[in-house]
């Protein structure tokens, strides 16, 4: 009888387990920069098709791998989601208090920024690219939500967000709602972006006010994006500009691994 372990697909396994363990440090530590853990099992790299596997004996082989699978997850993600299908609200009672803080710097380096003088900057595929002050933001009609934000360290707290929906303000400037993405640049120097899907959601809004009162600084005044349907990382705080592309916008963490769709 043969010996199975010369088999191509039991070599493979095989090769894939010795690579592993070889590897399995940076593995590790791409996987958690990348939100893909036990994504990289034997059987998912046996099953990569035409894939050399000595290539991957590398860092940069290895992270070309995760970042492959990352782009795939992303088109998964894409193609799963409902643009009907709402995020769970929650009764007033359920609000997390106080509201967590939460940013790559702590509370006292938050932008400080005059809601009079502030203006949001509109680019890209609009017809109408004119500044937004707060006051013409809040002449659009307005929506309120209390909704969980899940954070991709791990934790989740209840707020209670007011605003003007994006879908409605999309309209309003005449944005092509047919291109791909939406993109953010903040105060802080954070930037993201969102597909045309989630940016027209529901339940997406540019909120200006938490818990009934403008927002503070803590929570990223004087505008922040609320996505419900995404990870907290996908709601940029301090916005600035705001522009509709067909060009890959990327995003702060994204652009250092993280997956970029990110639904919650």
């Amino acid at each position: 009888m043969s010996d199975p372990s010369q088999f191509p697909k039991a070599r493979a396994v095989r090769q894939a387990r010795d690579l592993l363990d070889a590897r399995r440090p940076e593995v590790e530590r791409l996987q958690r920069r990348l939100f893909l853990r036990q994504s990289l099992s034997v059987g998912a790299l046996a099953m990569l098709g035409g894939c050399d596997l000595g290539s991957l004996s590398t860092d940069n082989g290895v992270d070309a791998l995760l970042h492959s699978m990352s782009k795939f997850n992303d088109r998964v993600q894409a193609l799963l989601f409902n643009p009907n299908r709402l995020a769970p609200t929650y009764d007033a009672s359920r609000i997390t208090k106080p509201f967590p803080f939460n940013a790559y710097y702590g509370i006292e380096d938050v932008p400080d920024i005059d809601p009079d003088t502030w203006r949001l900057d509109v680019s890209g595929l609009v017809s109408d690219r004119t500044p937004w002050s707060v006051r013409r933001l809040r002449r659009l009609p307005q929506e309120r939500q209390i909704t969980r934000l899940i954070c991709v360290e791990g934790w989740s707290a209840i707020g209670q967000w007011s605003g003007v929906p994006l879908h409605v303000f999309l309209r309003a400037i005449g944005a092509d709602l047919t291109a791909r993405y939406v993109g953010f640049r903040c105060a802080d120097k954070y930037y993201t972006s969102l597909d045309m899907a989630t940016a027209l959601h529901r339940q997406t809004i540019m909120t200006l006010d938490y818990g009934g009162e403008a927002l503070s600084g803590a929570y990223g005044a004087p505008m922040r994006i609320r996505v419900p349907t995404k990870l907290g990382f996908k709601n940029p705080k301090y916005v600035t500009a705001l522009f509709v592309t067909n060009t890959y916008p990327g995003g702060y963490w994204e652009d250092q691994g993280y997956n970029w769709f990110s639904g919650s």
